[in-house]
């Protein structure tokens, strides 16, 4: 009893002891957390900086930890101070609790990234290990690891069926259009046609109306009548005629809808695309978008995402990812994607491609 009792005192004094640093490590790194884009913080920030830098390796995991509070400035602070400490303790990594933290899905998607360049840099081999276990994993950037290894493999395959069939494995798992395209063609030159517009779940049947008007770009505030309701049989005053809904739909395998080939090469003009999507529960899911144009989109009557801008860069599969729900029986998704007063070559393009897929990336078909 007499040696037993100073060793509970030690063991309460090594808690205390750790529960202080721990604390002290918290309130270090709270001011790169805090630290606004305005400026707000930033003068702590830059006292608090160097300090976190120079914390020991066995930090790091804390310092995750911590970016998954912190917004995507002071993300950027805390992965710069974990940069500077993994680069010069490699070999005093607590790589297991690196791995740990990755493992755990509920962490956020940049800090996992980041632990995983941690361990990639200090322990390749490792990380090459790690890589195979992504395949599923809800991080793209993870998840593209796994499939790029796999696609690697797919791709040094000698016998025809198995090559065959570890391309559809990859194209199971693929979630990144590059990716994807680029299974498709391989397996069209082993004789394997893959139909793109199915697999990735493009949306290609669409009631259109328009044009409205959009002259000096006050379409994209206007609200004209499909905003207010959906109403096929209605007729309505365009920009300078009659307007009704009409079919629109593509067989372009990326799900590109031209909205040129229904009204022509107009300018200062405002069209609406709807359709319905019928599911079978209430599920969180993503509308992924792409489009170079001035565009917003409502499900259900609510406007989830509007994006005032016109022509930068080309319109991409997946260029915007936006959270949202599903209800259960019929949705109904309506865009309105405005053209404007630019007349160069690179302006005309009035376009857009749309899918649906649950938080994980993974593909939902209407009906299901």
């Amino acid at each position: 009893m007499k040696i037993l009792l100073p060793l509970i005192v030690y063991l309460f004094l090594l808690i205390d002891a750790f529960n202080a640093v721990t604390s002290s490590v918290r309130d270090l790194v709270q001011p790169l957390i805090e630290i606004k884009k305005n400026g707000t913080g930033n003068r702590l920030a830059v006292h608090a900086w160097p300090k976190v830098a120079d914390l020991p390796a066995q930090h790091i995991p804390e310092l995750l930890n911590a970016m998954n509070r912190a917004n995507p400035l002071g993300d950027n602070w805390i992965r710069a101070a974990i940069s500077k400490i993994s680069d010069k303790s490699d070999s005093t990594l607590p790589i297991d609790e690196i791995i740990q933290f990755l493992n755990n899905y509920s962490n956020h998607a940049d800090s996992r990234v980041e632990a995983f360049r941690i361990i990639q840099s200090g322990h390749p081999n490792r990380a090459e290990l790690l890589i195979p276990g992504f395949l599923n994993d809800p991080v793209m950037a993870l998840r593209r690891e796994a499939v790029a290894k796999k696609l690697s493999a797919a791709k040094k395959e000698t016998n025809k069926i198995e090559r065959i069939n570890l391309f559809n494995e990859v194209l199971n798992k693929a979630r990144e259009v590059d990716q994807i395209t680029e299974v498709s063609n391989a397996l069209k030159e082993d004789g394997v046609i893959v139909n793109l517009k199915e697999l990735m779940g493009f949306m290609v049947d669409w009631q259109a109306i328009g044009p409205f008007d959009n002259t000096e770009r006050k379409g994209f505030n206007s609200i004209y009548p499909p905003e207010q309701k959906i109403n096929y049989h209605a007729s309505y005053r365009g920009k300078s005629d009659s307007v009704k809904w009409t079919p629109l739909s593509t067989e372009h395998e990326l799900g590109l809808i031209n909205i040129n080939e229904q009204y022509g090469e107009i300018k200062e003009v405002v069209a609406y695309a709807h359709t319905q999507f019928t599911f079978g529960e209430n599920m969180n899911t993503q509308f992924r978008i792409g489009s170079k144009n001035a565009w917003k989109l409502w499900v259900n009557g609510e406007l989830l995402f509007a994006r005032d801008e016109y022509h930068r860069g080309k319109t991409r599969i997946d260029q915007f990812v936006i959270d949202g729900k599903l209800q259960k029986g019929t949705n109904d998704i309506l865009i309105k994607v405005c053209q404007n007063e630019q007349t160069q070559s690179w302006t005309k393009q009035w376009e857009f491609n749309f899918r649906i897929t649950d938080q994980e990336g993974s593909v939902i078909h209407s009906g299901n």
